[in-house]
């Protein structure tokens, strides 16, 4: 098969059905979807509309080698885990470092952490383990966390927030493993970046709505708003935990392991009831392919399509919605303490962003550029007369 420079392949990692995979989007083309047919290790997936596999090196090579021979590949590296897609290299462990790691894990799920904080934790201490082998686990100090993140973290620009899940993933190795000579009172997680939230104007999220106009995608963005959810807590929402008279929403299990009440807002009711009588999901409020759980991708994917007809250029994700919702009850006057309860943060610090971003709190503080011009203009009125 020659290749057909007309084909432009996406590639990009996405999470699916809680696993890392391959997908494969491009415009339809018989001859390559035989392609993908004969090399067996790829599906169709109707949700994300493309062909897909797991993650893995092996599978990633077979996608340059064969797909790469009939179409141009265009390597998405600003999808989920982009470092982890352009930058990793093959791990080499010996097996009693395999087992050490293994026992690990075993540890972080002893101590009931969740599933994403194990995969995250054990990432970086197999790829830090890998690094300073041959040395012995026992001999480790703290000067090798500092060459890692000299050696690994710098050079491949990893955010602030991944070292500091590096620093709390490298202290629970030390619980885990007080053997080793890394000095845990040492182990310091650098500051976090404060950066004040994206937040759109309630036009905008008005905008994004009226031009979303697939009926399940719509009622999915305004429920996220109306409710202020985090994009893990509308994908796992049951039906069972929708009270429309009493207008609430019930939250499992959610950040923190904490169960929470939030509100639906009146107008958002149509809506949802439409949506639920023309879609029928069984388990969950909204369903991917066999009843599983909706990708946190697929919304984010159609969510900048709206937001791209909507005429808006500021970045955009669904926790986007999530600022927004709890920047405009700040402008609404409702008190900072129900913000709180409502997003079910456990500080109210983390609450009090919203007190920087808030357009209301800011039009009451006069600069004193006008006072200076209004004092100056009241001055020269006294004068002249």
């Amino acid at each position: 098969m020659t290749k057909e420079t007309s084909i432009n392949v996406v590639v990009q990692k996405i999470s699916h059905r809680k696993s890392d995979i391959i997908l494969l989007t491009f415009k339809y083309n018989d001859k390559l979807i035989q392609l993908l047919k004969e090399l067996k290790v790829f599906k169709w997936s109707k949700s994300n509309r493309g062909w897909y596999c797991g993650y893995s090196d092996t599978n990633l090579n077979l996608i340059k080698k064969q797909v790469g021979k009939v179409a141009q590949l265009s390597i998405n590296t600003n999808s989920l885990e982009p470092k982890m897609l352009k930058y990793r290299k093959r791990r080499n462990l010996t097996e009693a470092n395999k087992e050490f790691i293994r026992n690990y894990v075993n540890y972080l799920k002893g101590k009931r952490y969740s599933e994403s904080t194990v995969k995250t934790y054990f990432t970086f201490i197999a790829d830090f383990i890998d690094y300073i082998q041959p040395k012995k686990i026992e001999n480790l100090t703290y000067r090798d966390v500092e060459k890692f993140i000299e050696d690994e973290f710098a050079p491949r620009n990893y955010s602030i927030s991944s070292q500091r899940q590096f620093i709390s993933a490298v202290k629970l190795l030390v619980k885990f493993y007080p053997e080793c000579n890394i000095e845990e009172i040492k182990l310091e997680r650098p500051k976090k970046s404060r950066k004040l939230p994206t937040v759109l104007s309630q036009n905008e999220v008005i905008k994004i709505l009226q031009n979303t106009t697939n009926l399940k995608h719509r009622a999915i963005l305004g429920l996220i708003y109306s409710s202020g959810l985090r994009i893990g807590e509308l994908i796992n929402l049951k039906l069972e935990h929708i009270n429309f008279e009493r207008k609430q929403l019930l939250i499992k299990n959610a950040k923190g392991r904490k169960d929470r009440y939030v509100i639906i807002a009146d107008s958002i009711i149509p809506l949802v009831m439409n949506y639920l009588n023309s879609y029928k999901p069984k388990i969950y409020f909204v369903e991917g392919n066999e009843r599983q759980p909706y990708t946190a991708g697929s919304v984010r994917a159609f969510l900048k399509k709206s937001c791209k007809l909507s005429g808006i250029q500021k970045p955009v994700t669904p926790h986007t919605l999530r600022h927004s919702y709890a920047t405009h009850l700040m402008e609404n006057g409702t008190d900072i303490r129900i913000i709180q309860e409502l997003l079910g943060h456990s500080k109210p610090e983390t609450t009090m962003i919203y007190t920087h971003v808030s357009k209301k709190s800011l039009l009451t503080v006069k600069s004193p550029l006008d006072l200076a011009v209004k004092n100056y203009i009241n001055d020269k009125k006294m004068i002249d007369n």
